[in-house]
């Protein structure tokens, strides 16, 4: 391999790439094609302050084109062979996180408490508490939403306008709940993505906000007390008080 400097080359894609060395080579050496083709996607999806990523089998297995059953070889191999530390969903719908392990991730890690604490970046905290706080999410602000969150500010997308989006998104989730359709709730801050772009391209009035976060308030309410007399309601709710995003 060629050490010598290059000069002037630009990169084409500015960002969403990932350094590939030492570490890089090291894996190619150490697992089958199949389990590194996973490791490089895994690599290319993490969390690059954290080298975490959560996903299910079945999202993975379309990533890299192959079945389930493989994918789960895979993983199993990257865990046997030291490559990742992974940490199984509670069920079979609960998504699995893994993290690369300190000999093949190359990026400076930073641990999550450090990075998403009272000095950190307040944008990002500022969205993760809305979302935690909404009862109609699953109140998991995953490394998936980090990363979403961390791409909505490299983007400039104003605050108010990810805010907006969560509060009609909340609004469309509570009707449908009322109407009959699923009880699942919002699992990642990605539901919201179509209504960012909507609202960051015509921000709504200040006033609809507020009609906004009045009618939030009014479908928890509607929602309460019709879940209260479901004799099986899933669990998804517990309401003692609203949620709104302020």
């Amino acid at each position: 391999m060629n050490n010598q400097p290059v000069m002037n080359l630009r990169l084409k894609e500015p960002s969403g790439w990932f350094v590939a060395g030492t570490s890089f080579r090291q894996a190619l050496r150490i697992l089958s094609d199949g389990a590194f083709k996973l490791f490089t996607y895994l690599c290319l999806q993490a969390n690059r302050r954290t080298g975490r990523f959560e996903a299910g089998q079945k999202e993975l297995a379309k990533a890299i084109r192959k079945s389930r059953r493989i994918v789960g070889k895979y993983i199993e191999e990257l865990e046997c062979k030291g490559v990742c530390i992974v940490r199984p969903g509670k069920n079979q719908y609960d998504r699995t996180c893994f993290e690369i392990r300190d000999e093949y991730w190359p990026y400076q890690r930073t641990t999550t408490e450090n990075a998403d604490g009272p000095m950190g970046n307040s944008y990002i905290n500022a969205i993760k508490s809305s979302f935690v706080a909404m009862h109609c999410t699953s109140k998991r602000f995953s490394d998936r939403d980090m990363q979403f969150a961390e791409d909505l500010q490299r983007r400039g997308i104003p605050l108010d306008a990810v805010q907006d989006a969560m509060l009609m998104g909340a609004v469309r989730k509570y009707i449908s709940w009322l109407n009959g359709s699923s009880l699942q709730p919002i699992g990642s801050l990605v539901y919201f993505a179509a209504l960012i772009s909507e609202i960051n391209e015509r921000p709504m009035p200040a006033d609809y906000r507020k009609y906004l976060q009045r009618k939030v308030v009014e479908l928890e309410r509607s929602w309460a007390k019709k879940s209260a007399q479901m004799p099986e309601n899933g669990g998804y709710l517990d309401m003692p008080s609203s949620g709104i995003v302020q």
